[in-house]
Parts: structure tokens; C-alpha cells; sequence
């Protein structure tokens, strides 16, 4: 098996196997090819060759190549000519699976066809018109092509990378793809030689030289996720960098510089990692030059319904499924839910309910169980308020009447449908309960889940 075949078995990509480069132009003119892997030694060609010929052929397909015998200084040559990755020798499948992922994500965020035609690039990825989040757009608009540092925070689960893409994708740096480093994922000696590279030797296991995301990055955006956790030692070296423009490889002597423009994101309060000793002052305010803060998805509660209407549809476009709509009532019941995980929460339970509604069009309140974390309810003598009004305001005889068909549902559940063990347990007399059920268009109330005796009793 080839390099290219162990990774798409690792990945779980589906492979078309070129013999050399005419064939693989040949795919590239009669298929959607997400990505190109190109394995070396190849006949005829050589790795410079074979990359400018793809490129000519599809300019935004991501190029991947893997050569066991190149030398460092022919990799860095390949990445500046527009390669995605350069691998070596020693490169895993789960390292090139991640890589070939990684590439088919980006691709696909810059050509998502959702919004409308002729809207800039970076505006459809931030779905969203709540006054909140057009404080982000705004900031975007404004700081996306220039260099200046951007330092991103908000709560885990805000999208705080789809808004290190739209700086990235909002200025001329946007025509190379973006690096990301998640700094919480490695230790420190790893983190160091992803974020520098290293030469042969440098430490144990550095059998072949390899260059670092900042080299890769050179020209583009470096998007350092989890800031507040990079160790103390490599954040004195992080600042260098960022003060000068330039670095070492571990293990080498020679200066390299780079023009790098770093977005940075934290979901910590840096300021107080900073009292605790736990963070460097002085690399604090390197990175908040320009800081973005993202609310959370219960503070822009109006934008939930064009969220969930944008996962909706590009789920079924990844998944190649028909297209799928979303109730009035299962909209009424996203809108009033609290969402503790955030925008990753609720894509998350978009797809869920897309996988488990089997071949439906339509997507009901039943759909999208809540988890236990719905619109916080009044118990016995609260005096403090159970719904909280989100900056951008929200609509209040929808969110009673949310409130309302919640309470109900959960009564004929406990139940099993009957209408007077329901009304008892509500307080209710039975026609009183009758009544609401019909104020409440019973047709779309959430049925699924009910015994079958309920939908058909009087």
C-alpha cells in the first residue's frame, strides 16, 4: 500500500488511485477531488514539476505530498510554492489522515455556497444579525486585512476559529490557507518543534528534519488555539517571535524569518493566569493588540434559528442528503434554550436530528432533546426571574408559548398521553387542558414520543 492508501484508511477517505500525474489531471477534470496526495518517487517528474502542474489544472484543490528522501530546504521551497504539506520518511498515517482532514475542511469553509451570490467570502461564514454579534462582524470588517495581532476569547463552543478563518480569509493572506495549532494538544517539547521545527537530532525520535508551523505559515495566518495553556518556557520564545518576525529550528543555529500574521484564542482569563503567575504579562499584551470577544450563544439567542437553519443545510451538502426544514415549533424550542455548549452545542444537535430523523423533511420539537439544559424553570416561591432576556431582546408570546407546549409535553409524557391523568398532575381540569392544547396547535406539538392512545383520544 502506498502512503496516500494507509492515510485514507486511517481517515476513512474514499481513494482514487492515479498512476502518475496525467492521470491524475484526468480526475481532476472529471471529478470533485477534495484533495491531492502526491507520493513519491514519481516517473518523470519531480516534486516541484508535479505540484505546478496540479496547481494549473485546479488552483484551490489542496496539495499533499509525501517523498521519504526530501531534504528540508526543498520542502520549505514547496510549501512557499503553495503546497498544503510536505512529508517525510517518518510521517504516521494518522498524521497525514489529519492533515488530508484538516485540508478538506478548509477547502470546503472557503467554497461553502451557502449566502447569498456575490457577498464577500468571510461575512457567510459568520452566520448572524443579533446587534451582539454585528459587534464581531464589525471588527472583522475593520482589522481582517491588516497584521495586527488579534487575540479572539469567549466561552468554549463560541466559534472562535470561524472567526480566526474570517479575519484570515478577510484580507490578501486569505489566498494561502491558514495554519492552526491547538496548544493545549501537545507537550511542551512537541508543541515546540510543531511550532518551530527541528533539525535532525534535536531530540530523541527527530530522525529527519521537519519545518514548523510558523515556517509554514510564512505569508498567511497562524491560528493558536488555547493560548492560556502554552507552557511558560515556550511563551518567552513565542514573544521573540512576534517582537521580531524571526526564529530558530530546535537544533540549528540558523535565523529564519517569516512574515506571520498570529490570531490567538483562549477561552481562560489571561489577566488572571497573569496575577497567578501562570501567564506572561508581557506576551498578554503582545497578543491583545486587537482583542475580539464572542457572546455566548444565550446572549444572541435571535441568531439560533439562522444557526440552525445554516448547520442544517450544510450538513445535508457534506452528507449529500436532501434538503431539510426546520418547525416553527422546533425553531420557538432551539430560540428558548439555553445552550451551555454553545454554537457547537447546538450543530451538534442539528446533526443529531438530522441522522436520527431517518428520511423526514421536516425536523420536529421531538427531534432535538434538550439534555436536561432547557429554559431555566420556576420552583415553588423563586422569586428571581426564569428567562433571561438576551441584549437583543426576544419574542415574548413565542417564548410563553414555548414555555407553555414544554410544560404540557412533559405532563402527557409522564402520562403516557392521558389527558386526565395530565390535567391532574398540572392542576388543571380536564377541558381547561383541552383548551390549551388546542390554543397550541396540538397538530405540531411534539407526538413522537407520546403513546399511541394520546393521539388518537378525544
Amino acid at each position: 500500500m502506498t502512503a496516500a492508501s494507509h492515510a485514507a484508511a486511517a481517515g476513512g477517505f474514499a481513494l482514487e488511485h492515479a498512476a502518475g500525474v496525467p492521470e491524475a489531471l484526468e480526475y481532476l477534470k472529471r471529478s470533485q477531488i477534495d484533495a491531492v496526495v502526491i507520493c513519491f518517487p514519481l516517473p518523470e517528474y519531480t516534486a516541484m514539476d508535479a505540484l505546478e502542474e496540479l496547481q494549473r489544472a485546479d488552483g484551490d484543490v489542496p496539495l499533499l505530498l509525501w517523498d521519504p528522501c526530501i531534504q528540508l530546504q526543498d520542502a520549505v521551497r514547496l510549501i512557499r510554492s503553495g503546497a498544503r504539506e510536505v512529508f517525510g520518511a517518518d510521517a504516521e498515517s494518522q498524521q497525514v489522515a489529519g492533515a488530508i482532514g484538516d485540508a478538506i475542511d478548509d477547502r470546503r469553509s472557503r467554497t461553502c455556497d451557502c449566502g447569498e451570490a456575490g457577498e464577500e467570502t468571510w461575512r457567510r461564514i459568520l452566520v448572524g444579525s443579533s446587534q451582539p454579534f454585528q459587534e464581531v462582524v464589525r471588527m472583522v470588517r475593520l482589522v481582517g486585512s491588516r497584521r495586527s495581532t488579534v487575540l479572539i476569547t469567549g466561552e468554549t463552543g463560541t466559534g472562535k476559529e470561524m472567526v480566526a478563518r474570517a479575519l484570515h480569509l478577510a484580507g490578501p493572506r486569505g489566498r494561502l490557507p491558514m495554519v492552526s495549532v491547538c496548544c493545549s494538544a501537545l507537550p511542551e517539547n512537541l508543541l515546540e518543534a510543531e511550532l518551530f521545527g527541528h533539525v535532525r537530532g534535536a531530540f530523541t525520535g527527530a530522525i529527519n528534519q521537519r519545518v514548523g508551523r510558523f515556517e509554514q505559515a510564512n505569508g498567511s495566518t497562524l491560528f493558536l488555539d488555547e493560548i492560556g495553556d502554552m507552557p511558560l518556557d515556550l511563551q518567552a520564545k513565542l514573544l521573540r517571535v512576534l517582537q521580531e518576525r524571526e526564529f530558530q529550528r530546535l537544533g540549528s543555529s540558523e535565523t529564519i524569518r517569516v512574515d506571520v500574521r498570529v490570531v490567538a484564542a483562549t477561552n481562560a482569563d489571561l489577566l488572571e493566569r497573569v496575577r497567578q503567575g501562570r501567564f506572561r504579562e508581557d506576551l498578554y499584551y503582545r497578543l491583545n493588540v486587537v482583542p475580539i470577544h464572542l457572546p455566548p450563544l444565550r446572549g444572541r439567542a435571535g441568531d439560533v434559528a439562522a444557526l440552525a437553519d445554516h448547520f442544517m443545510r450544510k450538513i445535508c451538502h457534506s452528507e449529500d442528503l436532501p434538503p431539510r426544514q426546520i418547525s416553527r415549533e422546533a425553531l420557538s424550542r432551539l430560540s428558548a434554550h439555553s445552550w451551555p455548549g454553545n454554537v457547537r452545542q447546538l450543530e451538534n444537535s442539528v446533526e443529531r436530528a438530522i441522522v436520527l430523523s431517518g428520511t423526514r423533511i421536516t425536523l420536529y420539537p421531538s427531534d432535538f432533546p434538550m439534555d436536561g439544559h432547557g429554559p431555566r424553570r420556576a420552583t415553588a416561591g423563586a422569586g428571581a426571574s426564569f428567562i433571561q432576556v438576551p441584549d437583543d431582546g426576544l419574542d415574548f408570546e413565542q417564548t410563553v408559548g414555548q414555555i407553555a407546549r414544554g410544560i404540557l409535553e412533559q405532563a402527557l409524557r409522564k402520562t403516557n398521553g392521558n389527558k386526565k391523568m395530565a390535567a391532574d398532575l398540572l392542576r388543571l381540569k380536564r377541558t381547561t387542558l383541552a383548551a390549551k392544547l388546542r390554543s397550541l396547535e396540538t397538530s405540531e406539538l411534539d407526538l413522537a414520543g407520546l403513546a399511541p392512545d394520546f393521539v388518537h383520544c378525544a
